[in-house]
């Protein structure tokens, strides 16, 4: 258990996740956090990094940096996404190591599972058949990070373990237009459709995939409850155990901005894999269970929307 004085590190304070990992910590009463931002500590600076961890010594991390994007962002820049992902991450958990860190949690993401996985997804069907395409780099980044922490662990005895989230959305969501995921990109494109007037509004797709979503501060409760409670080289799924259509996820997302137009599907577009919905037996089994139901985080998230900066950039 961590004490609550003990010097945390969060690593990506100003995301979605790592800010939600520092609410949830603070409600704890955790009140020595370690934040760094971008331009205070650039983690891709490896000399940089093993400074910091060599002045700072934090014997606790949670390393929610990543550079992140959905479908076209990832496509568009493959080479940035795989090197930027690969360093950061390394960086991180290797001066963590040479430092005498107690223990690291590293956040992955579920496009590390293969795209034609069984489902539900468990943690051991990792590496067993192809990866979806259009974020294959940045899988292939977060599978290194996760098994980099897997084989500290082997070698040196360390306990670093690793947590990979379904889809998030909520509170410091990245809501640009082509450099966003898929929730956040219907909120804007609604509000602004609605704001607007259009009279439709065009999908990508044929709506038909099916996507589980996780309120992040629901994420931030089970990572810092892992960091207690738990200790293993596999993975742990976070997830809510429930699937929804992207068109229903539209239709949704439409009647809580309060948009009346239609929606149009374009098929020529991709649709990205099938269906991805993870299994979160392991993560009940510890005694985990997520509290927000998706049609209240929706409204939180448009709440949040509302107010963030991240809507002025085109």
């Amino acid at each position: 258990m961590m004490e609550k004085n003990v010097k945390i590190y969060v690593a990506g304070h100003r995301g979605m996740v790592g800010s939600a990992i520092v609410r949830e910590l603070r409600a704890q009463g955790y009140d020595n956090i370690i934040t760094r931002t971008h331009n205070e500590l650039d983690l891709i600076d490896q000399r940089a990094v093993d400074g910091f961890f060599a002045t700072e010594k934090p014997e606790y991390v949670f390393l929610a940096a990543a550079k992140v994007g959905g479908i076209e962002a990832n496509k568009s820049a493959l080479a940035d996404f795989m090197y930027d992902n690969m360093m950061l991450e390394m960086n991180v958990i290797h001066a963590a190591w040479r430092n005498g860190c107690r223990k690291l949690q590293f956040l992955g993401s579920s496009c590390i599972y293969p795209r034609m996985a069984p489902q539900p997804i468990p943690e051991n069907s990792l590496l067993t058949s192809s990866l979806e395409p259009t974020n294959e780099a940045y899988a292939l980044a977060k599978i290194s990070g996760l098994k980099y922490c897997e084989y500290l662990n082997r070698q040196y005895g360390t306990d670093y373990i690793s947590v990979m989230p379904t889809n998030l959305y909520g509170p410091n969501d990245n809501y640009h237009p082509t450099h966003s995921h898929v929730l956040p990109a219907l909120i804007r494109r609604f509000h602004e459709a609605k704001e607007s007037g259009a009279a439709e509004v065009v999908c990508w797709g044929d709506g038909s995939p099916l996507r589980e979503f996780l309120y992040v501060d629901d994420l931030a409760n089970l990572c810092v409850f892992l960091m207690n409670n738990y200790s293993g080289n596999e993975t742990v799924n976070a997830g809510s155990g429930k699937e929804i259509s992207i068109r229903d996820l539209a239709e949704t997302v439409a009647g809580i901005v309060g948009y009346k137009g239609r929606i149009v599907w374009d098929a020529s577009k991709p649709n990205g894999t099938p269906r991805k919905l993870l299994d979160v037996s392991k993560a009940k089994a510890l005694g985990w269970r997520y509290t927000t139901e998706l049609e209240d985080g929706i409204r939180m998230a448009y709440e949040d929307f509302l107010s963030n900066p991240m809507r002025a950039e085109r």
